[in-house]
């Protein structure tokens, strides 16, 4: 009992950082809506379309850049520190290509927005924002090199304060940029565009000056100092990072075809579906603090090669995020009624969103399992059956059954919901069930 307590406080300890951080960097998001939104609705809608794309390709980069928490967090535990270093200078080499070529497939994407069969308006507005942004994802990227490599080394709070005062510039910038205050020309939605450019260029160099010349870091030798090129350490991280950013994106590209979906059926049912997956993700984002945690805790004691340690830490998390996402799930269906009333007025949209968020009581525990289950799996550095497992999961099962139940069966977008879960529940049980079976592998030679 003493240990689980033990597991259960130090992976909340690692957790909460975390959780805090990406709610964080969700509100850069919603600041950015609301401001945007005061132009009209044609840069809300087009703000709206760009952040949707781009997200579908920057979940490979944030793939590829969280290998770095599992390799880091095993040479920890098992106390390389020349490892630590010489990974984080590999990973801000293979991050920095990898991100060059994100910008060059995102700048060239923004030409076809116009074959997309938007308003015209609209693809006008959202062609400069997306090239803008695409620029923004090198900094982005070097960012998140810094962030996984000391949440690798189990300090989760430095990120957190970061992308905490990282909204306070973002909001400024958007106020002299978008409006043409303080003598600046009004650039409009460009404008949200070039602050989000400013403030993640913001975050990388706060990032690198708190890394680089902090005392604690110092035994890793966080520094640019490269010696060579390390191929079998750049092996490791593009073998994880790639299967790692396809299994996201198999997940976020899964529920954005959904949408697509719904979108068949009708504007009150889209827009009920906004208010439950935005309820949804809010959530989300502590079942992600969980399973950053659970990844950094495993990864430690794979690294010091203790199997009961790993045991402790992978179901301590799952158990964990049941309780968590079971109690939301209760306040769901108790605040069904209430919850969509905070974005809308419109009695069909609420009343449609209300039985969203029932499905959504549900999606929310088998949710939050399935991230900590990837999670666990991501300290173990095993992804390659998981990318698998979620293209299965995702795709071939939960897209077709949220065809059959939302238009052949006629359940409409409750049908489509119910898809969720079921897709989220066959990763969660294959993403659990690998766990499992890495803990009857006897001898640490046949995972390591």
């Amino acid at each position: 009992m003493t240990s689980i307590k033990l597991h259960i406080k130090e992976t909340l300890k690692l957790a909460y950082p975390v959780i805090i951080g990406q709610l964080g960097h969700m509100m850069l998001g919603v600041v950015d809506s609301l401001m945007v939104g005061k132009l009209g609705a044609v840069p809300l809608a087009a703000a709206s379309l760009v952040n949707g794309l781009i997200l579908l390709v920057i979940v490979l980069g944030i793939g590829m850049s969280v290998a770095l928490t599992s390799l880091v967090a095993i040479a920890k535990g098992s106390e390389d520190h020349d490892q630590c270093g010489i990974i984080l200078r590999q990973g801000l080499l293979v991050n920095l290509v990898f991100s060059v070529l994100l910008v060059f497939i995102v700048y060239f994407f923004a030409d076809i927005i116009y074959y997309l069969n938007q308003p015209h308006e609209v693809a006008v507005y959202a062609e400069s924002y997306l090239k803008i942004l695409s620029f923004s994802i090198i900094p982005f990227m070097m960012f998140q090199t810094y962030k996984q490599f000391i949440e690798g080394l189990s300090f989760t709070k430095p990120a957190m304060i970061i992308l905490i005062f990282a909204n306070i510039v973002n909001a400024f910038g958007n106020w002299v940029l978008i409006y043409g205050n303080l003598g600046m020309p009004r650039l409009e939605l460009d404008g949200a565009g070039y602050s989000t450019l400013l403030t993640r260029i913001f975050i990388v160099i706060a990032i690198f000056i708190y890394v680089t010349s902090s005392k604690q870091f110092k035994q890793y030798d966080p520094t640019l100092r490269f010696r060579s090129i390390n191929w079998k350490i750049i092996k490791k991280i593009i073998d994880l990072g790639i299967p790692g950013g396809f299994q996201m994106f198999f997940e976020v590209g899964g529920f954005a075809f959904a949408a697509v979906m719904i979108g068949w059926i009708g504007v009150n049912e889209l827009a009920a579906h906004q208010i439950a997956i935005n309820l949804a993700s809010i959530t989300f984002m502590v079942g992600l603090g969980i399973s950053i945690a659970a990844t950094i805790r495993v990864g430690n004691y794979l690294g010091k090669k203790d199997l009961a340690g790993i045991k402790g830490a992978g179901y301590s998390a799952l158990f964990i995020i049941a309780g968590i996402m079971g109690s939301f799930g209760i306040m769901f269906i108790i605040l069904r009624n209430f919850l969509p009333t905070l974005y809308i007025d419109d009695p069909e949209v609420i009343e449609i969103a209300s039985s969203l968020i029932i499905i959504a009581a549900i999606f929310q525990v088998v949710d939050g399992l399935q991230v900590v289950g990837i999670g666990i799996l991501r300290g173990l550095t095993d992804l390659k059956a998981p990318m698998i497992i979620a293209f299965i999961a995702y795709w071939l099962i939960g897209l077709p059954v949220a065809y059959l139940l939302g238009f052949t069966f006629g359940y409409g977008v409750e049908g489509v919901w119910i898809s969720f879960v079921v897709g989220l529940s066959i990763a969660a049980v294959f993403f659990i069930r690998r766990f499992q079976r890495f803990l009857k592998v006897t001898t640490f030679e046949e995972v390591t």
